[in-house]
């Protein structure tokens, strides 16, 4: 895929764009699940840009992902950043942890990014209760960013050298119907699953790359209020 470096660039670009959304929507909470490696500007240099006092838990499963993350990544006075080793696939090991708990008011709207994470997660590994652990735990009012690796652009002839790396099936690439699927329950923001490239880019500088070489869907959506 000679265009993954560029698709790396527009998926931090979301990135940066979804968390001003979210900021300007009043949130100044964020959970950060699967972060990677440090790179510039993070969660929080965005939310906190936007008001000083926004909390941030970066989560990752990487121990010099966390090494670098301790390093460089220094919250403003008046918020905090907060640095969990701790595995997607298991969910309830984030919800339990204490810098979690000493960090972030669950009771209150939290940003629960998922960018350029769930990918890693195979089916039968249940990406799809991962994701509801996950959001079941958040206030109604919160809100859930993905980005999601897919094939959907690519031409048929290039998918057996795509998958042919892909021994493990570690990587699992998803349809917008399989993505949408792991967001069973949640509202949409308009204008629903599409391209990183096209999700609320109207000012990004053009022209703008193709959908094909760029092959990420993204989303944001609300988290519902719970029926009583």
């Amino acid at each position: 895929m000679p265009t993954v470096r560029l698709a790396a660039v527009e998926n931090r670009h979301f990135l940066r764009r979804a968390v001003e959304f979210l900021s300007r929507q009043g949130v100044r909470q964020f959970l950060d699940v699967g972060s990677g490696i440090p790179t510039s500007p993070n969660t929080h240099e965005i939310a906190q840009a936007i008001d000083p006092t926004a909390r941030i838990v970066y989560v990752d499963n990487d121990p010099l992902v966390l090494t670098h993350a301790r390093a460089l990544l220094t919250s403003a006075p008046a918020g905090r950043t907060a640095y969990l080793g701790a595995d997607l696939r298991d969910p309830g090991s984030i919800l339990r942890h204490p810098e979690l708990r000493g960090t972030l008011d669950l009771a209150r709207p939290v940003g629960l990014l998922l960018v350029a994470v769930l990918h890693f997660v195979r089916d039968d590994e249940d990406p799809a209760g991962i994701v509801a652990t996950l959001v079941d735990a958040l206030a109604p009012g919160s809100w859930v960013v993905v980005s999601h690796s897919t094939f959907d652009f690519m031409p048929a002839e290039m998918l057996p050298r795509l998958e042919a790396p892909n021994r493990d099936g570690r990587f699992r690439a998803r349809s917008r119907e399989e993505l949408a699927g792991l967001l069973g329950g949640l509202d949409l923001v308009e204008p629903g699953i599409q391209s990183v490239v096209q999700w609320w880019a109207g000012d990004e500088p053009g022209p703008r790359p193709a959908v094909e070489d760029v092959a990420i869907h993204a989303a944001v959506a609300r988290v519902p209020q719970k029926p009583v």
